[in-house]
């Protein structure tokens, strides 16, 4: 998460520097609003971008670790049916407590 995180910081630097220089440039209004809409359009879609392959990253990740984990449930119930057979087959007047 540390490096979304920073990820997210620098765009928003990036973000602020550029509406500061598109206020303080010398343009009228009109062609500084169109400036300042088309930037904001530019750093939306980048984050878009981002977030979507953060999205399908996580969502590998999460599909990854839940076959690990059915695979590890389904090694389990194994082991314990196995076990539970032993335990019915053993010959208890042949054990000696």
């Amino acid at each position: 998460m540390k490096t979304d995180k920073v990820i997210l910081g620098v765009l928003g630097g990036l973000a602020a520097g550029a509406i500061m220089g598109i206020l303080f440039a010398p343009e009228k209004g009109k062609k500084t609003r169109k400036k300042s809409k088309n930037v904001g359009n530019d750093y939306k879609d980048e984050l878009k971008e981002k977030f979507d392959s953060a999205l399908e990253t996580i969502s590998k990740k999460y599909d990854v670790l839940k076959e690990e984990g059915q695979g590890l449930f389904d090694e389990g119930r194994s082991k314990f049916e196995k076990t539970k057979k032993d335990i019915e087959n053993l010959d208890i007047k042949n054990v000696n407590i």
